[in-house]
């Protein structure tokens, strides 16, 4: 049983390993075809098998999924925000730094998860029943309160009411993944079409360790992420917002808060899962559809996956981005980004459709004019909190 369990989780990792590096393909896909094949192919393995590979792939990917975000501008639809910040630390030769950033992020968070796991357990139902009449007025605060912190407050209202509106126009279409196309669109290549009309070349990278505290960004990230764990329409993206709004974070340590909010908030879905019987993310959905009721030794042995993972995890974030700085270097940029545009148009035609694609190239644009007005680009986060507030108040 122990080989088993060794197995599962040494094989999940390599999943999450692959789906982190890999543009466009997130571990919702994996879950989903996991699912289709657990009464067919999959019936002699044991559900707890499967369950620790599904956690480990899950904790491994928040932790990997960062390195093309960075380096490519390719974002999943967990990690958008770093591309701003990352490709700043890109272009002034400190991307391992903004790597590592993220990897301290999510280590702590693996540490905080372990450490609260009993507290949540029994802050969560009461929380849960008290938090969500008044959630869409909790964001509403917050987007005032991100917009009138900004010196050009009129611009910043404008690309928050417009992203907005596009990410809301997007739940009318009947798409495979809609948030793929809208984040890739506003977050992804719209930066890369202007690193290649400006003609950015990057240059020689420092592997060097970042110096910064990041015990604020850590106590934005424990407050925010729990939250968003159990309430419906909450993901890692609005996590990162409510929590740079309690932190305040310079560039650096906003990588720490998200890297730190997206593995809590991927965390404490299972933990969620486990006391309310609420589903967050695509893996604890998967979970969820494998083992619809958690017993409380389940539970034990995803913490126990959680934790190992997160440490292999670590010291695989900065052995595979150690790699692939040295490998960027060597290549064209400019080829290298029209060649990530073309990968990552064929892989949302695939996955969202010819639809999806329109929005792409929709989100593209308005992401590029965005860029373009001189406010903190996380106000195109408006393309998840609006449609959110309204999915709430009607």
């Amino acid at each position: 049983m122990l080989l088993e369990i060794i197995i599962s989780l040494i094989l999940g990792i390599l999943a999450g390993t692959i789906t982190g590096l890999t543009p466009g393909i997130h571990i919702n896909l994996i879950g989903a075809f996991l699912i289709s094949i657990s009464t067919t192919v999959l019936t002699k393995i044991p559900t707890s098998y499967l369950i620790i590979f599904i956690a480990s792939m899950a904790i491994t990917h928040t932790f990997l999924d960062f390195i093309p975000s960075i380096l490519l501008g390719c974002p999943d639809t967990d990690t958008e925000l770093s591309i701003l910040p990352g490709h700043e630390l890109l272009k002034k030769g400190q991307a391992y730094q903004g790597i590592l950033l993220t990897a301290y992020g999510s280590f702590a968070a693996i540490v905080i998860v372990i450490f609260l796991t009993f507290p949540l357990l029994k802050i969560i139902p009461p929380t849960y029943s008290l938090i969500k009449p008044i959630t869409p007025f909790i964001l509403i605060a917050i987007s005032i309160f991100l917009i009138l912190s900004e010196k050009n407050k009129i611009p910043a209202l404008k690309v928050f009411l417009l992203t907005g509106g596009l990410g809301y126009s997007i739940s009318f279409f009947q798409l495979n993944q809609p948030l793929l196309p809208l984040l890739s669109g506003l977050f992804g290549s719209s930066m890369i079409l202007l690193s290649i009309k400006n003609k950015t070349i990057i240059p020689p990278q420092k592997i060097e360790k970042p110096k910064i505290r990041i015990l604020k960004p850590l106590i934005g990230a424990t407050l925010a992420s729990p939250l968003c764990s159990f309430l419906p329409g909450l993901g890692s993206g609005q996590a990162a917002v409510i929590g740079n709004a309690i932190a305040n974070q310079n560039q650096k340590g906003f990588l720490v808060l998200l890297g730190a909010t997206n593995t809590l908030v991927m965390a404490v879905s299972f933990l969620s899962l486990y006391a309310i019987s609420k589903t967050r993310t695509g893996a604890a959905v998967a979970i969820n559809e494998l083992m619809p009721i958690l017993s409380k030794n389940i539970l034990i042995l995803i913490m126990i996956t959680i934790f190992i993972s997160g440490i292999i995890s670590f010291f695989l974030t900065k052995l595979l981005s150690k790699i692939a700085i040295e490998k960027i270097q060597k290549l064209n940029y400019t080829k290298l980004s029209i060649l990530i545009l073309i990968i990552l148009t064929i892989i949302i035609f695939l996955v969202s459709g010819l639809m999806g694609l329109l929005i792409f190239i929709l989100s593209t644009l308005t992401g590029i004019y965005c860029l373009k007005i001189p406010v903190k680009k996380t106000q195109m986060m408006g393309s998840l909190i609006i449609p959110t507030i309204i999915w709430y108040l009607i």
